[in-house]
């Protein structure tokens, strides 16, 4: 078969012939590569170090590896703005990126560095050792009126300008790309418009602190985000080139730590004391404001001239969201646009090259994802738009490249979600039970499930013992949970034909309370038979008959189920409709197996409890303000909860 390639032509492709997939690799050998890949840095690259002038005169700490032969062969450059620094610094013989670390690389892209780019990597205003003050995911300019109105659009633009003419010999092309928060940068560098841009690629890209990271749905994600600001969040008085100490939680039990901490009030008190701007800035703006409206960059993805190709992981549990909302807001607003989208098997950074991709938890995603993204989809693009003289000669990358769970193989869709998806609603029904058939009519006093939703032993995310949000918990099994009292849970009859969903899941939920607010989660799981085999390279004492494999799941602050801006209380005892979309998933459901929903308040730590009283702030909410409360769930033929999917 023919390796995947791509052209600058704004022409779709039609689900083309995928290359073969690539070899098992394990964990072991991605490792051993990675340390290869290493070495060969060292004996093929130099390094250099630049303190690059932006128009206000802030200097940004640059490192830059540079292929040996770059006086003879003119490379393209390309370009990493992090704020989780560039480092290590120096000039010494080892002061190389990844020595110190596995989660570093000159390039995290095997097959680009053996190809050669010159690799610059940029210490952000106010991070690490460049010069400034650091805002996080710092507002957007609609016009820049002089030297000192600066955004991270303008300190892109001065940096590709300075590389390109003061920096090592090039070929005046230049690449960027980041994951997570260098996602962020990397998205907005595309506003830069820079003539020289010819490609970007934000992967997991942070972009609406409402919905991804620090939220989902206004629920705040509690043992990610309080770890994560604790180290990353201190001020930085001075230049420096050391990272703050990390969150010690005891025992490495994140449950009982946050049981003990208590309410969100307490973060402050007991262990930001005030210091954590952010922190402040989350306390002061519980609500979708003007604040938070100000930091989401998708408004602004207009007029783009370097093409696009948006990554992400179907198991991302910080940047899911603006992955996808990326890509989407990049298609609306850029008609004939370049622009691509690749969702992966994997967590959040997944197919970086210390990582295979083919395990995510206990669930086997097949020959390496990873490997075969790096070879055939990644290098490609960027060896198109940054190196070959005539890209629109070149044969097209598809418009979407996804990963479907389940059958484990790569589709490709000259749109997504796919035009072919159609959808159908999935009911819920008496008995535990949830198909594609709408319920009867109800006796009375029937027609609902409720469970007493007890804040004082909320239910676990994961049986594991963690400090924080683990990786792979957006597999785990959920058996644990479904024993809960305080769990619905529905599912199909055994499935006799494949069952495909592509696309996200629109939940309408029907709900009732004895208290005044509430959350609701619901989890989308793969029920293998009970003669599935095991396999060795699960956990120890873990077997895959019966398994429960989360396959998608969400968290809506019910009290934001009418607008996101303007939060409202539930009245008690009132059938309530709360509806909120389910992030995108590509899944086949195989014969054998069943399709299960589950149906739950809390979700602890990984989101912070919700009192069940209204109150205006959870934020500041008082020990006395958390109460028990009593929930519903109604299926019933005048309220019927349900799922709109897309099936294929």
């Amino acid at each position: 078969m023919a390796l995947l390639t791509l052209a600058g032509a704004p022409a779709r492709a039609q689900t083309p012939a995928l290359p073969p997939d690539t070899v098992y690799v394990s964990e072991a050998a991605a490792q051993a590569r990675f340390l290869a890949d290493t070495l060969y840095a060292r004996a093929h690259y130099s390094k250099r170090e630049y303190r690059i002038p932006m128009r206000d005169g802030v200097k940004l700490h640059t490192v830059v590896y540079v292929p040996k032969d770059a006086d003879r062969v003119r490379y393209p450059i390309l370009l990493n703005r992090t704020p989780y620094s560039a480092g290590p610094y120096g000039l010494g013989p080892y002061a190389w990126r990844g020595v110190s670390s596995l989660v570093h690389s000159v390039s995290q892209n095997t097959f680009m560095l053996h190809e050669g780019y010159i690799f610059a990597f940029q210490d952000v205003r106010g991070t690490f050792m460049s010069e400034g003050v650091f805002e996080d995911v710092r507002p957007e300019k609609d016009q820049h009126r002089g030297k000192q109105d600066i955004d991270e659009s303008t300190d892109t633009f001065d940096t590709i300008e300075y590389l390109l003419k003061k920096g090592p010999k090039n070929n005046g092309r230049v690449g960027q790309w980041g994951i997570s928060y260098p996602g962020f940068y990397t998205t907005v560098g595309l506003l830069s418009r820079h003539p020289a841009l010819k490609a970007a690629s934000p992967q997991a890209p942070v972009t609406d602190w409402f919905w991804d990271d620090d939220h989902h749905n206004g629920a705040y994600f509690l043992a990610a985000g309080v770890d994560f600001w604790t180290h990353f969040g201190q001020p930085r008085p001075q230049l420096t080139a050391k990272w703050n100490e990390e969150l010690k939680v005891p025992g490495n039990d994140g449950y009982a730590f946050y049981q003990r901490l208590g309410p969100l009030k307490n973060v402050n008190a007991q262990l930001f004391h005030g210091q954590v701007k952010h922190w402040n800035d989350l306390v002061a703006h519980p609500n979708y404001d003007a604040f938070w409206q100000a930091r989401n960059p998708r408004p602004y993805l207009h007029d783009l001239k370097a093409a696009v190709l948006t990554v992400g992981g179907f198991n991302d549990a910080e940047d899911l969201f603006g992955t996808l909302h990326t890509y989407q807001a990049i298609e609306q607003q850029n008609p004939g646009l370049p622009n691509r989208l690749v969702m992966g098997p994997w967590v959040h950074g997944g197919w970086g090259s210390s990582r295979t991709g083919e395990m995510v938890g206990n669930v086997a995603y097949g020959p390496s994802p990873t490997r075969w993204y790096q070879q055939y989809v990644e290098a490609p693009f960027f060896k198109a738009y940054l190196k070959d003289a005539k890209p629109t000669a070149a044969a097209q990358l598809p418009e979407a490249i996804v990963f479907e769970g389940g059958t484990n193989q790569w589709r490709t869709f000259d749109a997504w979600p796919p035009k072919a998806a159609q959808e159908r609603t999935l009911y819920f029904q008496p008995g535990g039970k949830i198909g594609f058939e709408k319920p009867g009519a109800a006796p009375a006093g029937t027609g609902f499930d409720q469970f007493l939703s007890d804040l004082a032993h909320p239910v676990p995310y994961t049986e594991a013992t963690a400090p924080a949000m683990t990786r792979p918990y957006m597999t785990d099994d959920q058996r644990f949970a479904s024993r809960r009292p305080d769990v619905l849970t529905y599912q199909t009859d055994v499935l006799t034909q494949p069952l495909t969903l592509a696309g996200p899941i629109q939940a309408l939920l029907q709900v009732a309370t004895t208290g005044t607010d509430a959350d609701w989660v619901v989890k989308v799981i793969d029920v293998y038979p009970d003669n599935t085999p095991d396999d060795p390279r699960t956990a120890p004492g873990v077997h895959l008959g019966g398994y429960q494999q989360m396959v998608r799941s969400e968290v809506m602050r019910g009290r934001f189920r009418e607008s996101f801006s303007q939060p409202k209380p539930f009245v008690a005892g009132q059938v309530t409709p709360v509806p909120f979309t389910l992030q995108d998933l590509m899944h086949t459901f195989r014969p054998g197996h069943r399709l299960m929903v589950q149906v739950q308040s809390t979700w602890f730590p990984l989101v912070d409890r919700n009192p069940q009283q209204y109150v205006d702030n959870i934020f500041e909410a008082n020990e006395s303000d958390f109460q028990a409360a009593t929930h519903r769930l109604y299926h019933s033929l005048d309220h019927a909860s349900q799922l709109t999917v897309k099936v294929l």
